[in-house]
């Protein structure tokens, strides 16, 4: 038995800055099932491996890494994103620089990193029902899901939603370099060789450009019938 048929799985995939996390958040919370935030995961395998010293380059060593990560999950209140904690400690903030983020992207390219941490997240099906957030979920951790969404924006909506997230922590970032930081990672996501960035055969694409987070949230829901 998959897992997706162990529980119904709802995939939210897209390129980061489309809205999967807030969306992701809202659905799981809306729905009473569990949340996967699976971009955490590579990003807590790249905020460990700094933590480590270990080379960005010795995919046998990174691979180690993303198959011992202690992580843990925690619902958040409003729209904040779920709490994130590595071997115990609080690392919600820590993973959401940009330096993590481009690490991280680094990390998700390479296949037996991608491999240590497929069962793992399969592991987050369970009853009633699971929304996973990511880059990859409708294609290869849960291609039985029962629903697929993929949510995707402009390069320069994505930067501007994560320059106003920036600016709201104290972090003085230009715009031009973020939509041109945006544009390199996508280009890594889209034309790696494993688990390539990618809306799933069967997946509803929504493009939220000019979109509120409430009217995305009503196109979603709709996928899933529990408008």
């Amino acid at each position: 038995m998959t897992a997706s048929e162990q529980a119904p799985v709802l995939t939210v995939d897209g390129p980061g800055g489309a809205g999967k996390g807030t969306i992701s958040q809202l659905l799981a919370r809306k729905l009473g099932w569990h949340l996967l935030d699976s971009g955490a995961l590579y990003r807590l395998t790249a905020l460990a491996a700094m933590k480590q010293a270990v080379a960005f380059d010795d995919e046998t060593a990174l691979a180690g890494v993303a198959g011992a990560l202690d992580v843990r999950f925690e619902p958040s209140p409003g729209d904040e994103p779920a709490r994130v904690f590595l071997n115990g400690a609080d690392a919600t903030t820590a993973i959401r620089t940009e330096e993590c983020g481009d690490r991280a992207s680094r990390v998700a390219a390479l296949p037996s990193v991608r491999q240590a941490l497929l069962q793992r997240q399969r592991d987050f099906c369970q009853p009633p029902g699971l929304v996973a957030d990511g880059r990859d979920m409708g294609t290869v951790v849960f291609p039985d899901a029962s629903h697929k969404v993929f949510l995707t924006a402009s390069a320069e909506e994505r930067a501007r939603r994560r320059h106003e997230q920036l600016l709201a922590q104290g972090e003085d970032v230009k715009l031009a370099d973020l939509i041109e930081e945006i544009q390199v990672r996508d280009e890594r996501d889209v034309n790696r060789s494993t688990a390539p960035l990618k809306p799933a055969d069967d997946a509803r694409v929504v493009d939220t450009t000019g979109l509120s987070i409430d009217e995305v949230l009503d196109q979603v829901l709709a996928v899933t019938g529990h408008t």
